[in-house]
């Protein structure tokens, strides 16, 4: 990486690539419903969707996040719920939903392009995404953005120690990196917590697992924005700040 700029204020902007720059979580949502009718046929239960993500939750740490994580949650959530009474004629049409969640087109956000181009023209952009390596990277090479960031990081897990990391092996202290992203647990709070900025751009529908977030403290250094293209903006905003702090 290069070095960060002599000037105070935002050496370098991170952004999240699941709905931050291409649909992601309508797709896992229809799964999702589909998984609940398959399972419908065999028990009586409103609380499906909230079963399978008991599963989903415990099975992190072993499965990782994305597509297969949620199949292998979804054949063992479909075999407790139903006491393993599921039909393997079933079992296979859960299986084929995880296969389609896979070979889903890449659908960029309108205006993302536009706006990842803005920023980039005033500082070094990364990508950190998190989730199966494959898919994601076929996400990214389908998308059409790799080409705006000066590295693509696809990692297990978003934390501040995943962070730190990043930003020591980026050369960037936290008080100088802006992140940006849909999620607050795993795109604002971690970046955050080290000092760090963030623009939250919400997606009309989130999975369970990133909605659990609280900011601890550093609110003050973020911003919320209604869209993508708001983004160019609300970054100078923090970059003024930043580069006021830091005198």
């Amino acid at each position: 990486m290069e070095p960060a700029r002599t000037r105070a204020g935002i050496a370098m902007v991170g952004f999240d690539a699941d709905d931050t720059l291409w649909r992601s979580q309508d797709y896992f949502d229809e799964a999702q419903a589909r998984f609940e009718r398959i399972v419908s046929a065999y028990v009586d239960l409103a609380d499906v969707g909230k079963r399978l993500y008991e599963y989903e939750s415990r099975n992190i740490a072993f499965f990782g996040y994305g597509v297969k994580g949620m199949a292998l949650s979804m054949v063992e959530a479909a075999v407790e719920i139903t006491e393993a009474r599921i039909s393997a004629q079933d079992l296979h049409r859960i299986v084929g939903l995880a296969k389609e969640l896979l070979r889903h087109p890449v659908e960029v956000l309108d205006g993302v392009r536009d706006a990842v181009e803005a920023v980039a023209a005033e500082h070094p952009v990364v990508l950190i995404t998190k989730g199966d390596l494959f898919h994601q990277e076929q996400k990214v090479r389908d998308s059409g953005l790799a080409d705006l960031f000066r590295r693509i990081e696809i990692v297990s897990e978003k934390d501040p120690p995943t962070y730190a990391r990043l930003l020591e092996e980026f050369g960037v202290p936290a008080s100088r990196f802006l992140m940006v992203g849909n999620s607050l647990r795993s795109d604002i709070a971690p970046v955050l917590d080290l000092g760090g900025w963030g623009v939250h751009v919400p997606y009309h529908t989130t999975w369970a697992h990133e909605a659990e977030a609280q900011l601890r403290h550093g609110g003050d250094r973020m911003r919320t924005v209604a869209a993508i293209a708001e983004l160019p903006q609300a970054a100078r905003e923090l970059d003024a700040i930043a580069s006021a702090v830091a005198m």
